[in-house]
């Protein structure tokens, strides 16, 4: 009986817990549509994401425009430098066709066109791929949207994100790191000059980082890119908060059963 009872209190915990993971989008709902696109945003919010994840670069006449590669070659089949480019070429590209026919005629979208998809109580995950100069014209096209506040920003360029987190001191902003190396020190530093904590590949999760985070008062881990349920299951029991995965639905539905 005791061992019953047990059984269904973790049971009922691991059910709050999963109830209270956000599941971010990756790139928006990638998996099924073409990734950085209206369409893969629009998709994320039918299938009830928290958030959808999208990744932006400068244009070479000042456009903040949605992509994940420094090039449009892999999405567009044709080879374009984002930095070099200026948006009205970018705009001609279709990025929808590779994935599936039916997405033909997708066009690379500018962050306001994404922003504009947000639904109330949802979020948007702004990751920067190129650095500060993008900050202008980004803190322009937030400010102007309305939502801001439903806005977080992530980078893996640290003068960079530290520099985003100066321009928009009351939205979220976390480090990206796939490096185990020198972490610790990281999340310290990153605790001491006021980010909001760390968004981690996966693997680098464990119990001994998952401790640290809440000494320094990191309020959410944020983690990418899980498609796995057991990867899942195991970053929830360590009191992940939000995972970013390219199947939200899908995920969430396996860990409910």
């Amino acid at each position: 009986m005791k061992k019953m009872i047990l059984f269904s209190f973790l049971a009922f915990s691991f059910q709050t817990a999963i109830s209270q993971t956000e599941f971010i989008a990756h790139r928006g709902a990638s998996y099924l549509a073409p990734e950085n696109t209206v369409a893969a945003a629009n998709l994320g919010w039918e299938l009830n994401a928290d958030a959808v994840e999208i990744d932006i670069y400068l244009s070479k006449d000042g456009q903040i425009v949605v992509n994940h590669d420094k090039d449009t070659k892999r999405t567009a089949g044709e080879n374009y430098v984002i930095k070099d480019t200026d948006a009205a070429v970018l705009r001609k590209l279709d990025v929808g066709k590779w994935k599936d026919a039916k997405y033909a005629g997708e066009k690379m979208p500018f962050l306001s066109e994404v922003i504009e998809t947000v639904p109330e109580g949802k979020k948007l995950v702004v990751e920067i791929k190129c650095g500060s100069e993008v900050l202008p014209a980004l803190k322009e096209t937030i400010e102007s949207s309305g939502k801001k506040e439903q806005m977080i920003f992530i980078s893996f360029g640290w003068q960079t994100i530290l520099d985003t987190k100066a321009q928009f001191p009351n939205n979220e902003c976390y480090w990206l790191s796939s490096t185990k190396e020198g972490l610790h020190e990281k999340m310290k530093e990153a605790a001491r000059l006021g980010l909001d904590g760390v968004n981690l590949q996966s693997k680098l999760i464990d119990d001994e980082i998952m401790k640290l985070a809440r000494k320094l008062g990191m309020k959410k881990m944020l983690c990418w890119t899980v498609d796995d349920p057991e990867e899942a299951k195991r970053l929830v029991k360590l009191g992940v908060k939000a995972i970013t995965t390219n199947r939200p639905a899908w995920l969430k539905e396996q860990l409910e059963m």
